[in-house]
Protein backbone atom coordinates (compact mmCIF):
# COMPACT_ATOMS: atom_id res chain seq x y z
CA UNK A 1 0.00 0.00 0.00
CA UNK A 2 0.57 3.60 -0.09
CA UNK A 3 4.65 3.99 1.86
CA UNK A 4 4.96 6.94 4.06
CA UNK A 5 8.62 6.63 3.07
CA UNK A 6 8.66 7.42 -0.63
CA UNK A 7 6.54 9.97 -2.57
CA UNK A 8 3.53 8.85 -3.46
CA UNK A 9 0.91 10.28 -6.51
CA UNK A 10 -2.64 11.14 -5.65
CA UNK A 11 -5.15 8.83 -4.64
CA UNK A 12 -7.02 10.71 -7.56
CA UNK A 13 -4.25 10.39 -10.15
CA UNK A 14 -3.69 6.49 -9.22
CA UNK A 15 -7.47 6.33 -10.14
CA UNK A 16 -7.52 8.25 -13.05
CA UNK A 17 -4.22 6.39 -14.40
CA UNK A 18 -5.65 2.94 -13.29
CA UNK A 19 -9.57 3.75 -14.73
CA UNK A 20 -7.34 4.40 -17.49
CA UNK A 21 -6.18 0.89 -17.91
CA UNK A 22 -9.54 -0.37 -17.16
CA UNK A 23 -11.13 1.32 -20.02
CA UNK A 24 -8.59 0.08 -22.72
CA UNK A 25 -8.34 -3.33 -21.54
CA UNK A 26 -11.99 -3.72 -22.32
CA UNK A 27 -12.09 -2.15 -25.41
CA UNK A 28 -14.50 -4.02 -27.62
CA UNK A 29 -12.22 -4.77 -30.25
CA UNK A 30 -9.88 -7.59 -28.64
CA UNK A 31 -12.96 -9.47 -27.87
CA UNK A 32 -15.18 -8.79 -30.87
CA UNK A 33 -12.54 -9.22 -33.33
CA UNK A 34 -9.41 -11.04 -31.50
CA UNK A 35 -11.18 -13.33 -30.12
CA UNK A 36 -9.80 -12.95 -26.48
CA UNK A 37 -12.46 -14.91 -24.60
CA UNK A 38 -14.73 -12.45 -22.80
CA UNK A 39 -15.12 -13.88 -19.79
CA UNK A 40 -13.86 -13.08 -16.15
CA UNK A 41 -10.31 -14.81 -17.24
CA UNK A 42 -10.26 -13.12 -20.59
CA UNK A 43 -10.71 -9.81 -19.14
CA UNK A 44 -8.06 -10.39 -16.61
CA UNK A 45 -5.40 -11.49 -18.63
CA UNK A 46 -6.16 -7.83 -20.84
CA UNK A 47 -6.46 -5.97 -17.40
CA UNK A 48 -3.11 -8.03 -16.35
CA UNK A 49 -1.41 -6.63 -19.95
CA UNK A 50 -2.52 -3.07 -19.75
CA UNK A 51 -1.08 -2.96 -15.92
CA UNK A 52 2.36 -4.80 -16.91
CA UNK A 53 2.66 -2.08 -19.44
CA UNK A 54 1.82 0.87 -17.65
CA UNK A 55 4.23 -0.59 -14.69
CA UNK A 56 6.76 -1.26 -16.84
CA UNK A 57 6.97 2.20 -18.08
CA UNK A 58 6.96 3.50 -14.34
CA UNK A 59 9.66 1.20 -13.66
CA UNK A 60 12.08 2.10 -15.53
CA UNK A 61 11.74 6.10 -14.28
CA UNK A 62 13.15 8.06 -11.44
CA UNK A 63 11.82 7.62 -7.88
CA UNK A 64 8.26 9.45 -8.55
CA UNK A 65 7.65 6.76 -11.47
CA UNK A 66 8.94 3.83 -9.72
CA UNK A 67 6.50 4.82 -6.44
CA UNK A 68 3.29 5.50 -9.17
CA UNK A 69 4.48 2.26 -10.62
CA UNK A 70 3.51 0.68 -7.09
CA UNK A 71 1.00 2.32 -6.90
CA UNK A 72 -0.74 1.28 -9.89
CA UNK A 73 -0.41 -2.18 -9.21
CA UNK A 74 -1.62 -2.05 -5.60
CA UNK A 75 -4.78 -0.62 -7.79
CA UNK A 76 -4.82 -3.65 -9.17
CA UNK A 77 -4.65 -5.38 -6.69
CA UNK A 78 -7.73 -3.59 -4.77
CA UNK A 79 -9.79 -4.06 -7.91
CA UNK A 80 -9.07 -7.92 -8.01
CA UNK A 81 -9.74 -8.06 -4.16
CA UNK A 82 -13.06 -6.01 -4.30
CA UNK A 83 -14.18 -8.00 -8.12
CA UNK A 84 -13.75 -11.52 -6.08
CA UNK A 85 -15.81 -10.22 -3.25
CA UNK A 86 -18.56 -9.01 -5.81
CA UNK A 87 -18.21 -12.57 -6.96
CA UNK A 88 -19.07 -14.10 -3.85
CA UNK A 89 -15.67 -15.55 -3.13
CA UNK A 90 -15.60 -15.95 0.78
CA UNK A 91 -13.35 -14.08 3.21
CA UNK A 92 -11.08 -16.93 3.92
CA UNK A 93 -10.59 -17.95 0.37
CA UNK A 94 -9.78 -14.37 -0.74
CA UNK A 95 -5.94 -14.19 0.27
CA UNK A 96 -5.37 -17.33 -1.05
CA UNK A 97 -6.79 -16.69 -4.81
CA UNK A 98 -4.95 -13.16 -4.20
CA UNK A 99 -1.65 -14.94 -3.85
CA UNK A 100 -2.36 -16.67 -7.14
CA UNK A 101 -3.29 -13.31 -8.78
CA UNK A 102 0.32 -11.86 -7.46
CA UNK A 103 2.07 -14.83 -8.98
CA UNK A 104 0.26 -14.57 -12.18
CA UNK A 105 0.92 -10.98 -12.40
CA UNK A 106 4.31 -11.15 -11.94
CA UNK A 107 4.75 -14.48 -14.62
CA UNK A 108 3.81 -12.53 -16.95
CA UNK A 109 4.77 -9.39 -16.28
CA UNK A 110 8.49 -11.19 -16.31
CA UNK A 111 7.60 -13.16 -20.35
CA UNK A 112 5.88 -9.48 -21.57
CA UNK A 113 9.07 -7.70 -20.47
CA UNK A 114 11.44 -10.53 -22.23
CA UNK A 115 9.74 -10.84 -25.06
CA UNK A 116 9.65 -7.17 -25.57
CA UNK A 117 12.95 -6.61 -25.44
CA UNK A 118 13.10 -9.19 -28.57
CA UNK A 119 12.73 -7.11 -31.91
CA UNK A 120 10.99 -10.02 -33.57
CA UNK A 121 7.46 -10.10 -32.39
CA UNK A 122 7.31 -14.12 -32.18
CA UNK A 123 8.22 -14.29 -28.55
CA UNK A 124 5.81 -11.81 -27.11
CA UNK A 125 2.84 -13.23 -29.96
CA UNK A 126 3.59 -16.66 -28.49
CA UNK A 127 3.59 -15.11 -24.61
CA UNK A 128 -0.05 -13.36 -25.89
CA UNK A 129 -1.29 -16.70 -27.12
CA UNK A 130 -0.31 -18.68 -24.25
CA UNK A 131 -1.76 -16.29 -21.53
CA UNK A 132 -4.85 -14.73 -23.45
CA UNK A 133 -5.79 -16.75 -26.15
CA UNK A 134 -5.27 -20.48 -24.97
CA UNK A 135 -9.11 -20.60 -23.95
CA UNK A 136 -10.67 -18.45 -27.08
CA UNK A 137 -12.98 -20.26 -28.89
CA UNK A 138 -12.36 -18.74 -32.05
CA UNK A 139 -9.23 -16.47 -31.86
CA UNK A 140 -9.18 -14.71 -35.56
CA UNK A 141 -6.62 -16.08 -37.63
CA UNK A 142 -3.50 -14.15 -36.89
CA UNK A 143 -4.89 -12.48 -33.33
CA UNK A 144 -1.34 -13.47 -31.77
CA UNK A 145 0.47 -11.48 -34.42
CA UNK A 146 -2.09 -8.73 -33.71
CA UNK A 147 -1.94 -8.90 -30.17
CA UNK A 148 1.88 -8.85 -29.71
CA UNK A 149 1.83 -5.92 -32.41
CA UNK A 150 -0.82 -3.67 -30.61
CA UNK A 151 1.57 -4.83 -27.21
CA UNK A 152 4.45 -3.60 -28.78
CA UNK A 153 2.79 -0.10 -29.84
CA UNK A 154 1.10 0.29 -26.76
CA UNK A 155 4.67 0.12 -25.03
CA UNK A 156 6.67 2.42 -27.45
CA UNK A 157 3.37 5.08 -26.37
CA UNK A 158 4.17 4.46 -23.21
CA UNK A 159 7.73 4.85 -23.40
CA UNK A 160 7.12 8.16 -25.43
CA UNK A 161 4.67 9.94 -22.83
CA UNK A 162 6.43 12.45 -20.65
CA UNK A 163 6.48 11.68 -16.80
CA UNK A 164 4.20 14.94 -15.81
CA UNK A 165 1.10 13.64 -18.21
CA UNK A 166 1.63 10.27 -16.39
CA UNK A 167 1.51 11.81 -13.24
CA UNK A 168 -1.64 13.93 -13.88
CA UNK A 169 -3.31 10.63 -14.56
CA UNK A 170 -3.36 10.75 -18.24
CA UNK A 171 -3.11 8.01 -20.10
CA UNK A 172 -3.07 7.25 -23.94
CA UNK A 173 -2.81 4.22 -25.76
CA UNK A 174 -3.31 3.50 -29.52
CA UNK A 175 -6.72 1.64 -30.64
CA UNK A 176 -6.07 -1.70 -30.61
CA UNK A 177 -7.59 -1.58 -34.70
CA UNK A 178 -4.83 0.49 -36.23
CA UNK A 179 -1.93 -1.05 -38.46
CA UNK A 180 -3.41 -4.56 -38.23
CA UNK A 181 -2.45 -4.84 -41.90
CA UNK A 182 1.65 -5.36 -40.16
CA UNK A 183 0.45 -8.67 -38.97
Amino acid sequence: MFNLFRPAASRRTIERLYGGIVAQSRHPHFYAVLGVPDTPEGRFEMLVLHTVLVCRRLKGGGEAERAMSQDVFDAFLADMDAAMREMGVGDLTVPKRMKKVGAAFYGRAAAYDGALRDPDDAALAAALARNILDDAAEPRAGAPRALAHYARRAALTLERTPWETLARGEIALPAPDAAEDQT
